[in-house]
């Protein structure tokens, strides 16, 4: 399913694939699934300087078993993770997407378990999940400390905004 026909003049075009699924409606009820990622990819590209992009993002929400295979196939580690982000380009942060910025899967069950083993909402932990994986698509990494350091802070400054709390201090709690 299409979440938007096109991307309106000077915006952002995101196609997702899932949101029709019982599954993934039953996680996230009352909430609408269109509508959170919408929300979530552009407060990213706000947040990541990239506001006015006029690009496309494809969000799939799938479940564990064909994000095990993705994973395994791309990246050479066998077991679900949840979410992985596919980069159209390699960009540094702060650069300019292209007219397709890149894809999102997201694992239903990895997600839930994780959202129930930190006691957050699964709706809060799905957009932060879409936030997290928007900022790699736009050249964010947390391979080194201070990388990590740089894009967490900016992932709680996003999800502020969004009303959701800082997940790195819920963690550690």
């Amino acid at each position: 399913m299409a979440l938007s026909a096109g991307a309106p003049p000077g915006g952002v075009e995101i196609v997702l694939d899932g949101a029709d699924d019982a599954a993934w409606q039953t996680l996230l009820l009352p909430a609408d699934p269109e509508a959170c990622v919408r929300e979530a990819i552009l407060a990213a590209l706000a947040g990541a300087g990239l506001g006015a992009a006029e690009t496309e993002v494809s969000v799939t929400l799938a479940d564990d078993a064909t994000v095990r295979e993705l994973n395994r196939e791309w990246r050479g580690k066998d077991k679900p993770t949840n979410i992985l982000s596919f980069p159209m380009v390699q960009l540094a942060p702060g650069e300019r997407p292209g007219p397709l910025l890149g894809d999102l899967v997201l694992a239903r069950e990895t997600l839930e378990r994780e959202a129930a083993s930190e006691r957050k909402s699964a709706l809060d932990h799905f957009r932060h999940l879409l936030v997290h994986g928007t900022l790699h698509l736009t050249g964010f990494d947390h391979e080194t400390d201070e990388e990590a350091e740089r894009m967490e802070a900016l992932e709680i400054e996003i999800l502020r905004g969004l009303g959701i709390a800082d997940p790195y201090a819920e963690a550690d709690d």
